[in-house]
């Protein structure tokens, strides 16, 4: 399936050949000028009529009056001349291919001894259209490996300039992406793109992955290890799309305020949903639709700057799943409306704060779509993956002081990956430190069973819709993988699941995962994967991915890893060696906890953002709960020059308000670290967020995430600071009411203890954080 090769490349490339050969393209074109008299596409006794016409009207154009009494006779052939050669050109480019118009160049050039290979060898590959410099890069490609020498820096300096055109003109991406690439992977790419520009940083960056896994995994990698089958709309599209649908008044989004940009967004998706594609983009969707048949498919955002070096954009854009079970009507308008949904999310406030936070909001975003076949499998009505989850080659928060950081972690979950990268509320992945797989942040058979996964997120073949179930309402003992995700708790021990249990209950099964990783190769090949992965991305790095457990009736099944995503890791500024207070007084130690500690020191904090855990949980509505989060973004944007933090109760930024603060990432980007809160009567015990979205933007935002377990023995908690200090909100949130009084706090650091500040070492090899008190001579 091709999608790419315009007349208006075909044309260019035309004329710029022929700017090649100044004395043979008169020849040249006599001979295109044959083709087209041959094929019955121009007629020669009205040729010359259209090209004495049209030169007259250039004329007329140019300001004579009298066109044949004003112009010099030499002149008026020049002209006829060139409005002559510009019909030939033009026609030709409409109805022949570049390769036909090769065949003639070549005819020509053979008459006089010259091989037709120099016109591809000769071209300026930064001035001349794609499919020029694919030619040229494989006719180079070709050349015996003697030839071939003299060119491979052409051959190079091709590679790079089809990457840039075609998929991300991002620097550090193109310095790796140079080196792996072929000339027939960036054509297979190429036949796979919809429309005009680039591809994008999501579609770049599995790409290059699956590449480099190809070329220097190890036999097990590359026999365990593949890419899901992508198609991709390029990214100027996206500006057609807004063109014909008169949206481009929207463009000057990212330059209003925060509160207009929210109130401006349901009209965005609105209007954008509505809107309708060109009819050869149209074409081009129902050709990917009749390829794919009724396999579930993702469209997912992928634009310009998304999953670059420092800056993943993790979340910020839409990704749509798409069923594909109905009829091609069905399934076509519900694709168009997939890629709208998308386009709109660059629109998003979250991103649009996310890029003016990153320095990125002049940068010109266009959104590319990447799409894939949904990986998985049909079990009963439903389809769904063995597993799926994000994987990272260092594990940046360790829960035992034997866990090796550099052999990497992951966090996965039975069904779409859905579950592992966003923040869900009732839910818990399985956390896989990956140089001890088997070792749990918590080893209590209770706490085993409260944090295994309790949902899947899967696509309802007979409803057409992605839809979220407990897992007990899918799990059976007919699903062929089952002894590998789940062991069977049996008073409070985990026993693995050995026979047939068709028609028992399977309420006392849990999913852990724990049979896959201790009887298939899991673990070690995705340590290999991201291991090598780093090596030559020059940098950590963090996938997405599923897995598919093949033959799981063999002893030793094997286990497939599928690549969706591929990124640099987003990680903490390494901070140099960091000492530990002692000698603190009680009074003067805010609090300490030794729950997943990362390393790093907050050199001062002269604010706490606080709420108190009873305020918020009486909070009579979501809508009083939104009310807060919106206070909160305020008090983000006005405290932006001080040094703050912010502290309350269970997991911030979870899509479940009930079990925490429901923010997002825009609305505490100015806080210098998010202290969760959990213990009886406060919240539940703080999962990782390893791995979340969430948690990538706190990390690229250098915002350290700490956890306070408050009913833990080796936990200090200075509760005279936080509830009796002086509040401040009102002097920062304007008609702040005694609801929001109650259930957010503003706390200056020198009220409490005058002349001093908050300082915050965290120290990851002894698994404490101590936020403790100094006095202001000492700062200064």
């Amino acid at each position: 399936m091709t999608f790419v090769n315009s007349p208006s490349d075909r044309l260019l490339g035309i004329y710029l050949a022929l700017g090649q050969y100044p004395i043979l393209r008169t020849r040249i074109r006599n001979r295109m000028l044959d083709k087209l008299y041959e094929k019955g596409i121009l007629k020669q006794e009205t040729f010359e009529a259209e090209v004495r016409e049209k030169a007259i009207r250039s004329q007329r154009r140019e300001g004579l009056v009298q066109p044949f009494n004003e112009e010099m006779p030499e002149i008026w052939e020049l002209r006829v001349g060139r409005i002559r050669y510009h019909l030939i050109e033009l026609t030709f480019s409409e109805h022949f291919s570049f390769k036909e118009f090769e065949a003639i160049v070549n005819e020509v050039l053979g008459e006089h001894g010259i091989s037709g290979r120099d016109l591809r060898l000769a071209i300026n590959p930064e001035l001349s259209p794609l499919e020029l410099v694919f030619e040229q890069a494989m006719t180079i490609e070709k050349l015996d490996p003697q030839e071939r020498e003299s060119y491979e820096a052409r051959l190079l300096e091709s590679k790079v300039v089809i990457i840039r055109s075609m998929i991300s003109d991002q620097l550090r991406y193109i310095n790796v992406a140079k080196e792996w690439f072929t000339i027939t992977d960036l054509g297979e790419i190429k036949r796979r793109i919809i429309g005009s520009g680039r591809i994008g940083g999501k579609a770049a960056g599995m790409l290059l992955a699956a590449r480099i896994i190809r070329e220097k995994g190890g036999e097990a990698l590359r026999a365990n290890i593949r890419a899901p089958e992508s198609f991709y709309v390029g990214s100027n599209e996206i500006y057609t799309f807004m063109s014909i649908n008169n949206l481009i008044h929207w463009n000057d989004q990212k330059y209003k305020s925060e509160a207009q940009m929210r109130d401006d967004y349901p009209l965005i998706v609105d209007e954008f949903i509505k809107g309708d594609f060109p009819p050869g983009i149209i074409e081009k969707f129902q050709g990917v639709l009749a390829i794919v048949g009724s396999k579930p498919l993702i469209v997912r955002s992928s634009s310009l700057l998304e999953d670059n070096f420092g800056m993943a954009f993790a979340g910020k854009y839409e990704s749509v799943f798409l069923p594909n079970q109905g009829s091609m009507k069905h399934n076509l308008n519900e694709f168009k409306k997939a890629v709208a949904l998308v386009y709109a999310s660059t629109l998003n406030p979250t991103a649009l704060l996310y890029r003016r936070r990153r320095g990125l909001q002049d940068y010109d975003e266009r959104m590319a779509v990447l799409i894939q076949v949904v990986e998985g499998e049909v079990f009963g009505k439903f389809y769904l993956p063995h597993g799926a989850g994000v994987a990272f080659s260092r594990n940046l928060y360790r829960w035992a002081p034997q866990i090796r950081s550099e052999e990497g972690f992951v966090r996965l979950v039975w069904g779409l990956g859905t579950r592992a990268v966003d923040r869900v509320g009732n839910d818990y992945p399985r956390l896989v430190a990956l140089s001890h797989p088997l070792l749990r942040p918590s080893s209590e058979p209770k706490a085993i069973r409260r944090y295994s996964q309790q949902y899947v997120d899967l696509i309802d073949l007979e409803k057409n819709e992605m839809v979220t179930l407990p897992i007990h309402d899918v799990l059976s003992s007919h699903y062929a993988p089952l002894r590998y995700l789940v062991q069977v708790d049996e008073d409070d021990y985990f026993t693995p699941l050995r026979i047939n249990l068709s028609g028992s209950d399977n309420r006392n099964q849990v999913l852990n995962y724990d049979e896959l990783l201790k009887r298939t190769p899991f673990a070690r090949n995705m340590k290999d994967l991201l291991g090598t992965l780093e090596k030559h991305y020059h940098g950590p790095v963090d996938v997405e991915f599923t897995i598919r457990i093949k033959n799981p009736d063999t002893i030793q099944p094997q286990v497939i890893i599928t690549i969706l995503q591929c990124r640099p890791q987003s990680h903490l500024i390494a901070s140099e060696k960091i000492f530990l207070p002692t000698g603190l007084a009680d009074e003067d130690i805010i609090f300490s906890t030794q729950f997943v500690v990362p390393r790093g020191l907050i050199e001062r904090v002269d604010y706490v953002v606080f709420v108190p855990p009873e305020g918020y949980f009486a909070l009579p509505t979501n809508t009083h709960r939104s009310k807060l989060v919106r206070a909160i973004s305020e008090l983000n944007a006005n405290l932006g020059r001080e040094n703050f933090i912010c502290t309350g109760p269970g997991r911030w930024g979870s899509s479940n308000s009930d079990l925490g603060v429901p923010i997002d990432y825009s609305d505490i980007y100015n806080t210098k670290s998010l202290v969760e809160l959990a213990g009886q009567g406060v919240g539940p015990e703080p999962e990782p967020s390893l791995g979340t979205h969430f948690f990538q933007d706190l990390l690229e935002s250098q915002i350290y995430p700490l956890a306070i377990m408050l009913d833990s023995p080796t936990t200090i908690f200075n509760r005279s600071f936080f509830y009796n200090a002086p509040n401040h909100l009102a002097e920062f949130i304007k008609n702040a009411d005694e609801t929001l009084l109650s259930c957010l706090r503003l706390i200056r650091v020198s009220d409490f203890a005058p002349g001093r500040y908050i300082q915050i070492a965290m120290d990851d090899e002894k698994n404490q954080a101590v936020a403790f008190l100094k006095d202001e001579a000492t700062y200064l």
